[in-house]
């Protein structure tokens, strides 16, 4: 998501800083460009002219125009005015001793999945979640939530079978959190429509009436644009939601929900679904976010997924492979499962200032999973000795990978080169060890 949007604005930033002056004709002329962009990614019609309203009046100041690189002044500009767009700084969960998050939205959007993901993440951060399945319209829902928890060992209450009131099932669940020796978080996850409905908003303001919940977060599709828009803007306007958690900004919609709900709910987005496993899920954080559309990267973000996936015990091994030159496939592989946790590597990359400008970023996912089948193809033995591996064996390998005998000897000689490189990897010694200290 964003890639369309991203590149235009880096062309246009590109062209500004080209300038050695910058004139208000200029400045006029890039914003047309960024307004169209705007409205071409999905962004509301109104919360674009206000956008480029506040950009302009900033950029014609005398700071900018008498600046030694006005061009840099001026992205700067968009940097602040794109973070506060998105929400300024990022808004955590208002969490007390027994906290109770009602999570609504319609169906097809991702309620359930988020749902479970926020149970995860609120685990990780040591609280005590449980989930309740109060979607008694959509009948295979209570299943699906059921089989979430079992996959994070997060307790599911689900109601008896037939029973149909919602509110019904919230004081069930209820009365068992409070006899529950720890204080939980209960995280209700109720029943959507294909489209909003008297019905649903009916049962929804009687539950939120009932539960008194300190979050009622509202789960939105990125993904259908500026519909996602109107949907936040009618749940807020009969739940009063105090936050969103955006879906599937993994895919390929163009953005522009996200840079708009803020504006027309005045809610903060707090949650961002990247992905379909269920720890692919993170805190929305906007200045993060605005500088990964303007081409600056994340690497904050990039240093707290590499201190996620990687474990202080592994990081001081795989440092001691590195500095004395013994890294075999074994290892590759590890590292390669290692990466593997952080996201899809093209997200990796990208989140690296300027990565986004090289051409031919995009990863083959395909190819590397030919070379990840071709490593699992090899014996231990040659997997810790890559020298035995003859013609014979290479051949072997070929086959049980499904891939030519011309492909496994491309990778042993990039792992040959690779291992050279390993007997100056002073540097790679100093990032490991930062690693495994973040993680401590």
């Amino acid at each position: 998501m964003f890639s369309q949007l991203s590149d235009k604005l880096q062309e246009i930033f590109k062209e500004l800083r080209g300038h050695g002056t910058i004139s208000k004709s200029n400045i006029d002329a890039a914003l047309r460009q960024v307004r169209l962009a705007l409205l071409e990614a999905d962004v509301d019609f109104q919360v674009a002219k206000k956008f480029i309203g506040r950009v302009k009046e900033k950029a014609l100041g005398e700071a900018v125009l008498r600046s030694i690189t006005p061009g840099q002044q001026i992205i700067k500009i968009f940097h602040e005015e794109l973070t506060a767009l998105l929400g300024g700084d990022a808004e955590p969960l208002r969490l007390e001793k027994t906290t109770r998050i009602l999570i609504v939205g319609l169906n097809g959007s991702g309620k359930t999945t988020s749902a479970s993901k926020l149970a995860l993440f609120l685990k990780k951060q040591n609280h005590v979640p449980a989930l309740v399945a109060c979607d008694l319209q959509r009948p295979a829902a209570i299943e699906q939530l059921a089989t979430l928890g079992k996959q994070i060992d997060v307790p599911v209450f689900t109601p008896q079978h037939g029973e149909r009131d919602a509110q019904s099932v919230a004081a069930a669940a209820l009365g068992r959190a409070l006899s529950a020796s720890a204080p939980t978080i209960e995280i209700f996850d109720t029943a959507g429509r294909q489209e909003i409905d008297e019905a649903l908003m009916r049962e929804l303001t009687e539950l939120k009436r009932f539960l008194q919940p300190q979050e009622i977060l509202l789960v939105a599709d990125a993904a259908t644009g500026q519909q996602a828009v109107s949907v936040a803007t009618h749940f807020n306007k009969a739940l009063e939601i105090t936050g969103i958690i955006l879906t599937k900004l993994d895919g390929d919609a163009r953005g522009g929900a996200a840079l708009s709900m803020r504006e027309v709910t005045r809610r903060a987005i707090k949650f961002a679904g990247t992905g379909e496993k269920l720890d692919q899920f993170e805190l929305f954080i906007p200045e993060r976010l605005a500088g990964r559309i303007l081409g600056m990267g994340d690497v904050l973000g990039l240093v707290e997924k590499a201190a996620e996936a990687v474990e202080a015990q592994d990081a001081a091994r795989l440092e001691r492979k590195l500095r004395t030159a013994s890294f075999d496939f074994n290892d590759f592989l590890a590292q390669f499962k290692m990466m593997r946790k952080m996201g899809p590597l093209e997200n990796i990359l990208g989140m690296l200032p300027g990565m986004s400008n090289v051409q031919g970023l995009s990863i083959d996912e395909k190819q590397l999973k030919r070379t990840e089948a071709i490593v699992l193809s090899m014996t231990s033995e040659e997997r810790t000795r890559p020298g035995i591996l003859n013609a014979r064996r290479r051949q072997r390998i070929a086959r049980g990978s499904g891939t030519t005998v011309t492909e496994v000897n491309d990778l042993l000689r990039r792992f040959d080169q690779m291992r050279k490189m390993m007997k100056s990897a002073g540097k790679m010694k100093k990032m490991m060890t930062q690693m495994a200290r973040m993680r401590m």
